[in-house]
Order: C-alpha cells, then sequence, then structure tokens
C-alpha cells in the first residue's frame, strides 16, 4: 500500500527534507554576508543581519565638551552642544530614546529631563541631540561622560563597495586583486582541460604499451597531498627562471588538477557508444578528428564539472597563490589574500569584511549556478553500466 501512486514514502519525504536543510544551511552564511554588506559598521555591531529591516536600539557613550568648550555665564559654567555633531556623533537617523549621566543607570533619564552628574551640576539632553551642561565650577579637561540609548530605522548603503572596489590604493585595492584572480583561475582552469581531455581520449581508447599502468598511476596521483610538491615544484621553478609570477602560478595549478581531470574525464570518454568511434575510424577519419569533432562535443557535461571545480578551487585558493605568486610590492595579490591583509589591517570593520568576502564568492556563484545543470552528468557519467 505505501507504493500506491499518488503516495510519497516516509523515505522519499525524509530526503526531501534533508536536502531543504542543507540548501538551508549553505544559503544561511551567504545571505548573512550579502546583507552584511549593505549596513554600516554600527548596525553590524548593534544587531544581526537578521535584524537589518527592523529598528535596532543602541546604547552610545559619548562625551561633552571640556574645559575649552565651557563659556562662563554669571555664576555658572556652561556646556552646550548636539550629539548629531562632531567627532563623537549619533547617526544622523537616530532617535534618542533615553539617557544616563552613569553606567549603573544608563537610561535613568527620558529625553528632556535633567540629571545631576555632580555637586553643583546639571545636564539636560533634549530629544533633537542638543544639549545643555552647567556647573558652579570651572569643568575637567575630559569633559562628561553620558550614555546615550537610540533607535537607528534600517539603513542600507553602497559605500562599502565603494571602499572595497573604488577607494582602496596599494595593498587595500580590492579592484586589482579581482582582475589578479581573473588572471590566475581562467588560464588555470582552460589548460588542466585542454591537456587533460588529450590523455583522457588517449587512455580511453587508443591502444599503446603501458596504458592500464598510466591509469593506475593517475588514480595514485589524486590522494598524493598537495602540500607535498610546494617546495619540490616551487625550488624547480627558480631553478628553470620561473619565480613567482602568473606563469608558475598557470602550471601549478595544472600539475595539481591534472589527475582528477583525467581520471573525470577518461570515465566519461570510455562510456561512450563504442559503435560511433569505430564508424569514424571505418570512415577513414583519423585519432584528432574523431576527438576534436565526435568525443569532445559529446563530453561537454564532463568537461562543464571539471571547469566547476578547478575554477571553485583555483578561486578560492590562497595556499599555491602564497607559494608562488605573492610578491613584496603587491601587484600580483589574488582576493584570498587580499582578505587576509584586510583581517590584518581592518580586523574592526566588519562592515568591509563581509563586503570583500561576499565580492571573492559572488563570481564562483555565478559560474555555479550557469554550469550546475551539467554537473551531476557529468560527474555520474561512466560510473555505471
Amino acid at each position: 500500500m505505501d507504493n500506491i501512486a499518488g503516495r510519497k514514502s516516509g523515505l522519499t519525504w525524509a530526503v526531501h527534507i534533508a536536502v531543504a536543510l542543507l540548501v538551508v544551511l549553505w544559503l544561511f552564511p551567504t545571505v548573512g554576508l550579502f546583507v552584511s554588506s549593505f549596513r554600516t559598521a554600527d548596525q553590524i555591531s548593534s544587531s544581526g543581519w537578521w535584524a537589518a529591516l527592523f529598528p535596532t536600539e543602541q546604547t552610545q557613550q559619548l562625551r561633552i565638551g571640556g574645559r575649552d568648550a565651557a563659556v562662563q555665564e554669571g555664576d555658572l559654567w556652561v556646556i552646550e552642544g548636539s550629539f548629531f555633531e562632531g567627532p563623537e556623533s549619533l547617526s544622523s537617523s537616530a532617535e534618542i530614546r533615553a539617557f544616563g549621566v552613569s553606567s549603573r543607570a544608563i537610561g535613568a533619564f527620558a529625553p528632556g529631563e535633567t540629571a545631576e552628574p555632580g555637586a553643583g551640576e546639571t545636564f539636560t539632553l533634549n530629544a533633537d541631540g542638543t544639549y545643555r551642561f552647567t556647573s558652579v565650577e570651572e569643568p575637567g579637561g575630559r569633559g562628561q561622560r553620558v550614555f546615550v540609548t537610540a533607535e537607528t530605522p534600517p539603513e542600507f548603503t553602497v559605500r562599502n563597495y565603494n571602499t572595497i572596489l573604488f577607494s582602496g590604493t596599494g595593498q587595500d585595492n580590492m579592484a586589482k586583486a579581482f582582475f589578479n584572480t581573473l588572471t590566475v583561475t581562467i588560464p588555470a582552469t582552460v589548460i588542466p582541460i585542454l591537456v587533460a581531455a588529450f590523455a583522457a581520449y588517449a587512455l580511453a581508447w587508443m591502444d599503446f604499451p603501458g596504458r592500464a599502468l598510466l591509469i593506475a598511476l593517475v588514480v595514485a596521483l589524486l590522494v598524493v597531498p598537495l602540500q607535498l610538491a610546494l617546495i619540490p615544484l616551487l625550488r624547480l621553478h627558480l631553478g628553470i627562471g620561473i619565480g613567482k609570477g602568473y606563469l608558475g602560478v598557470w602550471l601549478a595549478h595544472t600539475g595539481f588538477g591534472l589527475p582528477l581531470a583525467i581520471y573525470l574525464l577518461r570515465n566519461y570518454m570510455v562510456g561512450l557508444p563504442r559503435d560511433i568511434i569505430e564508424n569514424a575510424k571505418v570512415d577513414g577519419a583519423s585519432d584528432f578528428q574523431i576527438f576534436t569533432k565526435i568525443v569532445l562535443p559529446l563530453s561537454f557535461p564532463a568537461l562543464a564539472s571539471f571547469a566547476i571545480f578547478q575554477f571553485l578551487w583555483t578561486w578560492n585558493d590562497l595556499l599555491v597563490a602564497k607559494v608562488f605568486l605573492i610578491d613584496a610590492t603587491g601587484s600580483t595579490t589574488v582576493m584570498t589574500n587580499q582578505i587576509v591583509e584586510l583581517l590584518g589591517t581592518r580586523g574592526g570593520n566588519w562592515e568591509i569584511l563581509a563586503t570583500a568576502a561576499f565580492v571573492s564568492i559572488a563570481v564562483p556563484l555565478a559560474v555555479f549556478f550557469a554550469m550546475q545543470r551539467y554537473l551531476v552528468r557529468g560527474l555520474l557519467a561512466g560510473s555505471v553500466k
């Protein structure tokens, strides 16, 4: 009865729920970065990104002017000003809800009420941010400390993107790092695909001595740790004069990506109909013609699958770029290293870090969604007969 048409089994529902949970878990940090990239530093520090559409209430410690700002009026010393102006100020869109003159009662007074910070002193804060402080004695140099609780409406800005993409210079220039990453990623994706496609066709459809041994070697190279070859390969690059540059990092990514590329493409090409290959040979087609006109077009799903993986790996790579690319001037800095630099120089500017991170993942997301329909077809091809 469980298999009656129109009814779903419990296992089907479990799979759907599990997939939905995975999608939510994957989207949660991505949406968080996207929303945070349009928020200000004060909003990020006061509330989570899920509260971005709602007003936020934040208490801020401010100081009024000290002795230099005081004016004597009769027997009183008076300091007047506004908390919406000056270096220490509230957001222009904030609405004052309460204030206090002691850390033990930060919201003891409503706007317009008068507090007594000390003997012979009065302090009044109005709803429009203006304040008046009076004292029978000359104020000190630091000024009175005031705790202001204000409600800020939702605010979104593109200043973070302007700072990241257009305002930075030198090591703070994310736009240059973006194009540097493209310069690394595109050739490092295309080159291994071209080399692996030729090798996969040879291992799949050409008979020559040692073919089985080469296939076993490719499979063995899949489990070789990347870190094992970094230093020897760097010494080889320096010895032949490549040094640290784009050519070196292209060759490094090509070498590290070839085993999986050959293995994936070879498994796909083996599963192609043999009759098509044999008929082409009977008609006089050479191996190169068969490869370019028959095998490559039919192998596009596998090529797209590996292209997705290789693009994501090279775009998000930091280790290989650190070893084979980074120079002292930072002219070839990639985005992953640029974000690390931002963590060091702007560790408290979360809005800048969120914007930089989202800019970094935007291109891989676009590539994945554009080619994801080929991913499953390419990975599963050749796995079953």
